[in-house]
């Protein structure tokens, strides 16, 4: 997705959102923490937040989760492919068939989730597991949204290799 260059100029944060109002990024935390820890795989959980954040343009969360991926143990390649995870060999269906829910529900708008990808994705996941990647979706889309519009500062993040 190709940005408009225009968007920032400011290469600092506009404000501090989580000081500003701390109840609502207490709020989006508890969505985060309920992901981290619903059951997925850690390494399928952050190819959704790395792909989801390159298609909404988030270089915070891009710079976040890449740096996370790797201290985790993700291959550099499987990273660097990613937007065109189609195309490449490296992703197993499961992951594949995530891949293709994230852009989705990123995407949606006024077309929905059509009832083909819908069952694509329900071949790999059970029910609790559908909700849980659609919870994930919706939670990097969220931080996308925040991190893009108060212009987060990005490449200052250090990877927690504790989660």
């Amino acid at each position: 997705m190709e940005r408009d260059s225009t968007r920032v100029t400011n290469m600092t944060s506009r404000l501090e959102y989580s000081r500003v109002a701390p109840e609502a990024h207490r709020a989006v935390m508890g969505l985060e923490h309920y992901v981290r820890d619903c059951g997925l795989e850690h390494s399928l959980l952050e190819l959704v937040k790395i792909r989801a954040s390159q298609i909404n343009g988030c270089g915070y969360c891009l710079d976040m989760h890449t740096k996370d991926a790797r201290a985790a143990g993700e291959k550099e390649q499987r990273i660097y492919v990613l937007s065109t995870w189609r195309e490449a060999p490296f992703y197993t269906p499961r992951e594949r068939a995530a891949l293709e829910w994230t852009e989705v529900v990123t995407e949606m708008g006024r077309h929905g989730v059509t009832e083909d990808v819908y069952q694509r994705t329900r071949e790999h996941f059970t029910d609790k597991e559908l909700v849980d990647l659609t919870m994930a979706v919706v939670t990097i889309n969220a931080w996308n949204r925040l991190a893009i519009s108060f212009s987060s500062e990005v490449g200052s993040y250090r990877p927690h290799l504790a989660r």
